[in-house]
Formats: C-alpha cells, structure tokens, sequence
C-alpha cells in the first residue's frame, strides 16, 4: 500500500497560498517544483484531517488556521505516495517557520549522521508563482482551490 500523507493548503482567497520548502541537502538547491503544502505521513486508521492538522504544526512551528476546511481531495505523487490536501483561509508567519527534525547520514558514506529540518522555510505565493514552484502532483490541489473559492467579479 501507497504511502499516505495528508496537508493543510493556507490560502488567502485565491490570491496567494503558503507553501514550504522541504529541508535537508538534496533539497538545498532545488526550488522549481520543489515545494508542497505542509504535510506528512499517517497511519491508515487515523483521521487524515487530524494528521494535516498535526504535521502543519510539526512543520511550521505554529498553530494550524482554525476556521471550515474544504477537502480538495488525493494526487498521487511521482514516486507514489498518495496526498490528501485540506483549503483552508488563514495566514501564517512565513518569517517565524520552525520545523521539526531529521537525521541522516551526511556526507554518504561518512559513519557521521546530522540533524536538518524536515522544512526550511516557508512563503507565501500567488497561485502562478505557486504553480512554478510546488511539487508537479501538487499543482492539481491549486486548480481544484480556485475552482472551490472561484475568484470573486
């Protein structure tokens, strides 16, 4: 079975969403298609509200945006991990963003293990600028956000 993760897309109406740079050194000098709504793996009995809920602020360092959610459904990334995203409007402190941890072996093949931040940062985008940046699966929960929060004439 699939991988499963679950996130919380913070939106400002359709005129910017916050999206965080993963950490680590494969990822320090990737940008393009390198971001993602905050999210992280749950079992397949939990609630996967609860987990987007949890990994945003195992990630961000800051309380999830409280507030109605709608479910923007599943994509199923590249290397096949399945991803439920959450829209919700909220604003988020993308100066303050403190991440949790993870240890790997760095350089390869050192016998030396180090500590980086699961993410590194975080900023807020406007949905093109989004589009360019977020992980290419991804991008689908940015078109199913505007058709959910339809720009306003």
């Amino acid at each position: 079975m699939a991988a499963q993760s679950a996130g919380l897309l913070v939106h400002r109406g359709t005129a910017e969403v916050f999206l965080v740079h993963p950490g680590g050194p494969f990822w320090a000098r990737k940008d393009l298609g390198a971001w993602s709504i905050p999210k992280g793996e749950h079992a397949p009995d939990e609630d996967p509200l609860a987990a987007a809920r949890r990994e945003f602020v195992e990630e961000t360092g800051q309380p999830a945006p409280d507030g109605p959610v709608t479910d923007l459904g599943e994509v199923r990334q590249r290397g096949g991990k399945v991803v439920r995203a959450y829209a919700v409007v909220g604003d988020v402190d993308a100066t303050a963003v403190e991440s949790n941890t993870f240890e790997i072996e760095w350089p390869p093949r050192s016998g030396r293990r180090r500590a980086f931040p699961e993410v590194d940062r975080g900023e807020w985008f406007t949905l093109e600028e989004a589009a360019a940046k977020i992980n290419p699966a991804q991008a689908e929960f940015l078109v199913r956000l505007v058709q959910a929060y339809p720009p306003s004439e």
